[in-house]
């Protein structure tokens, strides 16, 4: 098989499977909704949809960018890895830092006694 006809293939076959992980994902939220939140947990469904998202993610990696068919590569690789890792911290330092900053600005009169319950101090 020619390259040409190779590249062409691996695009046609990555386009049905993110189509198809798309459709899931659609389809797993929208039987959610239609359930009034009854039928698949709300946790079922975050989890199902990280499930959706990381295959996704291997899919678009895989058969559109061709990573790990060059002729070297490690580089390409490590790359990609320091650039999943650099996400990763932004992210999690972000949820954590907006965590942090709704703790702390909590409004109305019960927020010393909440935050005197939440740490554990006792009088």
């Amino acid at each position: 098989m020619s390259t040409y006809k190779q590249t062409r293939r691996s695009y046609i076959i990555g386009y049905i499977l993110s189509i198809v992980f798309t459709i899931a994902a659609f389809t797993v939220v929208g039987l959610h909704l239609s359930t009034h939140h009854q039928m698949p947990s709300d946790q079922m469904v975050m989890a199902s949809l990280m499930v959706f998202a990381v295959c996704q993610l291997i899919v678009q990696v895989i058969f559109f960018l061709h990573l790990g068919k060059e002729p070297k590569p490690r580089l390409n690789l490590l790359a990609f890895l320091f650039m999943i890792m650099v996400i990763v911290i932004i992210v999690f330092g972000s949820l954590w830092i907006m965590k942090n900053l709704n703790y702390h600005m909590l409004h109305g009169t019960d927020v010393d006694k909440y935050i005197i319950q939440d740490e554990g101090i006792h009088n």
